[in-house]
């Protein structure tokens, strides 16, 4: 059995969907949930589905204690980074090498880096009149939005598509393709071993 934990910071949306589509599964557990924001949605959904939840500062996570001992309780195979806003520390990078991942919800390496994230990187595709958008799931590394991809998924953006819109879009995207982009990874990681 694999077991995922996952880090958010906001409302949850992705990890509801994360859940959600492991609810069933034998093979693949949701073992923990984290956040830096006791108000987060992610606190409640836990909750609601008997999940091990860990609440932690950003002191927390850079001096590794807390986190670090709720990973290793949680026995972590996959760490699912979706909508979290803080730096991963490198210490858990090299603890977790290649065991790390991210959603980007726009097309890397455009559109990355420190303060790209949420609206303010569907401003800036519009702002630029790409024709093109998505979702990027990718490694972490100790750049920000700069790990090896994993898989990346488009729509199209009209010429009369707003920053609101194209969020839209890009949701629809996370749903439909995180969750499974985490399970073809994971068997494929099972498989080699």
């Amino acid at each position: 059995m694999s077991n995922i934990v996952i880090f958010a910071s906001g409302g949850g949306s992705n990890a509801k969907n994360i859940v959600s589509y492991f609810k069933n599964n034998d093979r693949i557990v949701v073992a923990g949930i984290c956040t830096n924001n006791p108000s987060s949605g992610v606190v409640a959904l836990a909750l609601q589905n008997n999940i091990t939840r860990l609440v932690f500062t950003k002191t927390d996570l850079e001096e590794g204690v807390v986190v670090d001992k709720f990973l290793t309780e949680v026995n972590a195979d996959l760490i699912v980074l979706a909508g979290f806003l803080l730096k991963f520390p490198e210490r858990i990078l090299g603890d977790f090498n290649q065991k790390v991942i991210n959603l980007h919800p726009a097309l890397l390496p455009k559109f990355g880096g420190k303060g790209m994230y949420g609206m303010r990187v569907h401003e800036a595709v519009i702002e630029e009149q790409e024709a093109l958008s998505g979702i990027t799931v990718h490694y972490v590394n100790e750049k920000y939005d700069d790990g090896a991809i994993i898989a990346q998924f488009t729509c199209d953006i009209q010429a009369n598509d707003s920053p609101e819109h194209l969020q839209n879009k890009i949701k629809a995207l996370e749903g439909l393709h995180f969750p499974s982009t985490i399970e073809a990874l994971i068997s494929k990681t099972n498989s080699k071993s």
